[in-house]
């Protein structure tokens, strides 16, 4: 992802291959200085979403391999879930939550409509397939602008 910081880099690198042994997708990281302290921030997902007890075993496993492996030494160590209202940034966003309601922007309107509704059919490197009402609509990802998980209460 571009806008990583090297120090976020480095810790994406090495807890990917161990966040994924462990059925999730780490979708994020972060370094960020907030107040006088700095804060290394993994974001992890799963097709269901994701509990505390998930970011416990999680942050368990990494922290013991980033011991000492980083340029810089974070004052806080964190995992969390990326939140249910993050903008898809990636095709596996997409395919983690295929079957689910998302809200899509397009840059142009198709069909006099800019802002779409549906539940994701398929989605590869071609292209997005909504269901919408009783039609299946394709999206090609030049036409995305962008995505998220529609939330009703």
């Amino acid at each position: 992802m571009a806008g990583r910081s090297k120090v976020a880099q480095e810790a994406f690198d090495l807890a990917e291959p161990i966040v994924k042994s462990m059925g999730f997708d780490l979708v994020d990281c972060e370094y960020k200085k907030e107040g006088q302290y700095y804060f290394l921030r993994l974001f992890i997902d799963k097709r269901g979403g994701i509990g505390i007890e998930d970011c416990e075993a999680v942050s368990r496993e990494v922290d013991a391999a980033l011991e000492g492996k980083l340029h810089a030494d974070p004052d806080y160590f964190e995992v969390s879930s990326p939140g249910a209202t993050r903008p898809f940034t990636c095709l596996a966003d997409y395919i983690r939550h295929q079957g689910e309601e998302i809200e899509v922007s397009l840059f142009a309107a198709v069909d006099g409509v800019k802002h779409i509704e549906g539940f994701i059919e398929s989605a590869d490197d071609a292209k997005l397939v909504l269901k919408v009402g009783d039609e299946t609509r394709e999206f090609l990802w030049n036409q995305v602008a962008k995505a998220q998980r529609t939330i009703r209460f």
